[in-house]
């Protein structure tokens, strides 16, 4: 069986993945991960990809859809992080599921208000040295600029600047709001208030998945 773990960017869905994983031995999949071990290993589809990101390009949906395919197996419960981001890859992964023999599980959607995704994203300092994450308000370093692992540099990312934020929210939902109603028609989406304590959150996730699993 797989579910999909939806979320804007800040929305928490990383770590909602990481307590899924933990509480219910889900396995994990996401499209980063499956790009960068394709591209490590070399292989067709990896080759693919590369062509298109090192000119900055989107990876075409049948590229995608193609490793995603190579990863699904009916071993055991999967999360799907990252995928799908558009309605077209939302049918080619319906297309992909039927052709495994697979059974999609239902959709969890994080749903964060704006002005807390863009609290959020715009605090967040990152580690150069070794990438630990921080916050200014929820988790600041005891030193300023410093990290407190390994006392590297603790910067600001141009990412995660504002009119930069905006943008990557603004891309989100557009690309995301077909794809919630595509998944809503068909009775399997399943809106997760994303706002509170990650253990508050998680109750919430937690008990779509029981009644569910």
């Amino acid at each position: 069986m797989i579910w999909l773990l939806f979320g804007a960017p800040g929305s928490g869905k990383g770590t909602q993945s990481k307590n899924i994983q933990a509480e219910f031995g889900f396995g994990h999949l996401s499209t980063g991960d499956m790009f960068r071990k394709n591209i490590k290993e070399g292989t067709a589809l990896g080759k693919k990809a590369q062509e298109f990101m090192k000119d900055g390009n989107l990876v075409p949906d049948e590229v995608v859809i193609g490793m995603v395919g190579e990863e699904l197996s009916a071993e055991k419960p999967c999360i799907l992080d990252g995928f799908p981001r558009t309605l077209p890859q939302g049918e080619g992964l319906s297309n992909l599921l039927d052709e495994k023999s697979l059974a999609l599980g239902g959709v969890i959607y994080l749903e964060v208000p704006h002005s807390d995704l863009m609290n959020r994203l715009t605090g967040r300092r990152v580690c150069k040295k070794c990438g630990e994450v921080y916050h200014i308000d929820f988790k600041p370093t005891t030193k300023e600029g410093v990290c407190d692992v390994c006392e590297g540099e603790v910067i600001h990312r141009n990412d995660d600047k504002p009119e930069v934020i905006e943008n990557r929210l603004s891309v989100f939902l557009n690309q995301t709001e077909p794809l919630l109603k595509y998944y809503k028609d068909k009775g399997v989406l399943y809106k997760i208030d994303g706002v509170g304590e990650s253990s508050e959150v998680f109750s919430r996730v937690e008990e779509i998945l029981r009644k569910n699993h």
